[in-house]
């Protein structure tokens, strides 16, 4: 490791600076010389007297640079330097003139008038009383910021983190975290648990330990969010947490008890069960339960012959639905509300298109919708009608903690008659509950999803639970046409449900199998297939028109092995593609990318319109490496994003993704190692998932006996939730 070293010195310039998190790239001088760094290094600004820890690091393009691994602020000590802070803009009111005069009148106690005797300020010609006041308010501001950064960064906080604390708890931050270090895992600024038992080992004073078990209990229920489940039994919830935080069982018991009367934990019957929630995720199923109530008791008023008009329907399109879909038309249209779901070549689009037809004849406006933007760009290819993200249908905004909220909601509904939400299996609960909220009295809903594909990656089994309600209007299309079962990968797919062993030694059709019994042949096989022998064989582009799907991140035929793997074959190093490290990844031009989390806040480009938001899932291209800004451009189909250099952990390479990562999309081609796969991840609605993700063509590399194993494993990963328990007793109500 490079030897850690201390400089002192004057900002001079700011190239690049990341609000959010403090990531800047500047111009320092110290002892005559002119340096660049960049690193974390907090809200700066030009004129600031700084001590920087670090390393010295040499840039193939930029040359001698220096890495910041901490940044302390020092006051400025001479007039000259005061003159350069204020001229800055750091202090809100305060420009290049004003600062001179400032300076000029007061010299070096300028910094002392300002914070103890303002009203001196206003004896300058411009400077009001008001005025002076407001310098006042801000330059003390800024010297809270100051001496809470350089407090909090000895308990090992990063600049970023600190940033986040100030933003929320201002002036009383280092108060606030040395009193109880566990107020650091809220939402709004999101250290997680063990970080926060780190930073409280560090603080001069011990918390009260009521804090830690308070926080640990939380962070049971909050972890388990990513688990899928939006609720926790007590009789798990209290030993899971007591072991986490090695305290006996009344103890964490008592504390949950604390946190419900406190209103941070919701407690809820269930069956003779005590569930514990979080409140926010309890009010989410509590309130889609009572809308999807609602609107079941609300059937539209419809005296027209509906079988009339389907038969004109078919008549017009020289289509003949069967029996299932014309319920399913049926239903649509006189209950306005229904869940249609169903297998490959079932049909599902067919009657879709003819739901949407019979509506528009009724003269509904309708909205077409999906979770992601690849499903809503396949949704609108299938109907030949626009479709949305329900992030875009609900017009997603940012509060004061940069967490979205949706203008659209029960005060300002969508402007739709009928709304027609496809690939329903991704949509967690609290999406689910906000589009609910969002849709005017009377609006139709159709929700359009496979059943047997996997559960959301996000909290809650929405489609499963209003399935296993029993109470809503549901048609399950099971007959495969004609024309879909001369599909292998169709048929393998039912077969597949069935807990049949597919058709794997068929050579003839679209789905092949490759016998690799050692996850380091298979991953070898897999490269050759994506990088000669399916573009040699059908034409197809290795990063647009095929996908790899491993069930696990981890092993030799795990995303991450495979990523570095298809990388080198599918994009090596060349001299006109610029490169940067990231820790232990190399992102190239022209690598494939996916996002992994939403971010509300990126901003894309595109030739029609502009706008915000790049979520999970989301695959694109990345086109340009901009060393000078500090910048990854990155083309998502027809939108272009710019990321700053410290965002890369949002970027994953996409030449190998998680089958869970492929939701909602679809691939040309479809190439899947299967061995060496964990029993915990050798289930049939994996196999299924990935299975039915290919379109034209699939290749499993592994072995027969693993495919085997998924396929006859039908048990699933079981999910704890209560949108199905609401229902009922909405319904019962």
């Amino acid at each position: 490791m490079d030897e850690l070293v201390t400089i002192t010195g004057v900002v001079e310039f700011i190239t690049f600076q990341n609000t959010e998190n403090g990531y800047t790239v500047l111009d320092f001088s110290s002892d005559g010389e002119l340096y660049t760094a960049t690193g974390n290094a907090g809200s700066l600004y030009c004129g600031e007297r700084v001590t920087l820890v670090g390393t010295w690091t040499v840039h193939p393009t930029f040359g001698k640079q220096f890495r910041i691994e901490s940044c302390r602020r020092e006051m400025p000590e001479t007039a000259a330097e005061m003159l350069s802070y204020l001229s800055s803009g750091i202090i809100k009111g305060v420009k290049e003139k004003t600062a001179a005069k400032i300076v000029e009148a007061f010299g070096d106690e300028s910094f002392y008038i300002i914070e103890k005797y303002p009203e001196r300020l206003a004896t300058i010609k411009g400077i009001s009383s008001e005025k002076a006041r407001e310098i006042s308010r801000e330059f003390v501001k800024r010297a809270e910021e100051r001496e809470a950064l350089i407090s909090l960064e000895k308990y090992g906080m990063t600049t970023a983190e600190c940033l986040r604390v100030f933003k929320v708890y201002g002036a009383k931050s280092v108060e606030t975290v040395e009193k109880n270090p566990y107020v650091l895992c809220s939402d709004g600024i999101g250290i997680n648990f063990e970080r926060a038992c780190d930073i409280a080992d560090r603080l001069p004073v011990k918390p009260a330990d009521e804090y830690r078990i308070a926080a640990g209990v939380l962070y049971v229920v909050r972890h388990n969010l990513h688990n899928g489940h939006t609720c926790l039994p007590r009789e798990k919830l209290i030993p899971t947490a007591a072991a986490l935080l090695g305290c006996t069982d009344d103890v964490a018991d008592i504390q949950t008890d604390n946190l419900i009367s406190q209103k941070q934990l919701v407690t809820f019957p269930i069956n003779d069960r005590e569930f514990i929630f979080l409140p926010e995720i309890f009010s989410a199923e509590k309130k889609a339960a009572d809308n999807i109530v609602f609107m079941k008791q609300f059937t539209p008023k419809d005296d027209r012959n509906i079988d009339e008009e389907i038969a004109k329907t078919e008549l017009i399109s020289g289509i003949c639905y069967n029996e299932k879909q014309r319920l399913a038309i049926r239903l649509a249209v006189s209950k306005g509300l229904l869940i249609l779901t169903g297998g490959p070549g079932t049909g599902k689009t067919t009657t879709l298109r003819g739901i949407l037809k019979m509506f528009e004849w009724q003269g509904l406006e309708v909205a077409l919708a999906a979770p992601t933007g690849r499903a809503a760009k396949r949704m609108s290819e299938l109907t030949g009608r626009e479709a949305q993200t329900i992030h875009r249908l609900l017009e997603v905004e940012w509060d004061r903690n940069d967490k979205p909220v949706f203008s659209r909601n029960r005060r300002n509904p969508i402007n739709a008659n009928a709304v027609i939400v496809d690939e329903l299996s991704m949509v967690d609960i609290t999406v689910f509950s906000s589009l609910l909220d969002a849709l005017p009295i009377g609006c139709r809903l159709i929700m359009v999803g496979d059943s047997d594909q996997l559960p959301p990656v996000g909290a809650g089994n929405v489609l499963h639970d209003m399935i296993n309600s029993k109470l809503l209007p549901v048609v399950e299309l099971n007959e495969v046409f004609r024309q879909a079962m001369e599909s292998l990968i169709v048929t393998n797919a039912h077969r597949i449900v069935r807990g049949e062993m597919p058709e794997i030694m068929r050579t003839d059709k679209d789905f092949f199998f490759m016998d690799r019994q050692q996850p380091y042949a298979a991953a070898s096989t897999v490269a050759e297939l994506c990088s000669t022998r399916l573009p040699n064989a059908y034409g197809y582009n290795p990063t647009e028109d095929i996908q790899v799907l491993c069930p696990s991140r981890k092993g030799e035929a795990g995303t991450v092995n495979l990523n570095k793997v298809l990388q080198k074959c599918l994009n090596p190093p060349a001299k006109h593609k610029r490169e940067h490290i990231f820790g232990q990844r190399i992102f190239r031009e022209g690598d494939k990318v996916m996002q992994i989390k939403n971010n509300y806040n990126i901003t894309w480009r595109s030739e029609e319109t502009d706008g915000m938001g790049i979520f999970n899932g989301d695959i694109g291209v990345l086109e340009k490496i901009d060393e000078p800004s500090h910048t990854l451009k990155v083309r998502f189909d027809d939108r272009v994003a710019d990321y700053p250099f410290d965002s890369h952990t949002e970027l994953e390479h996409a030449y190998a993704i998680t089958v869970h990562k492929s939701q909602g999309n679809e691939f040309d081609a479809v190439v899947m190692p299967v061995t060496g796969v964990v029993e915990q991840l050798s289930y049939r609605n994996l196999l299924y998932t990935a299975v039915t993700r290919a379109k034209k063509l699939i290749v499993l590399v592994g072995s027969k006996q693993t495919v085997e194993r998924m396929t006859a494993n039908n048990s699933k990963a079981k999910r704890y939730s209560a949108l199905r328990y609401f229902i009922m007793l909405g319904d019962d109500g």
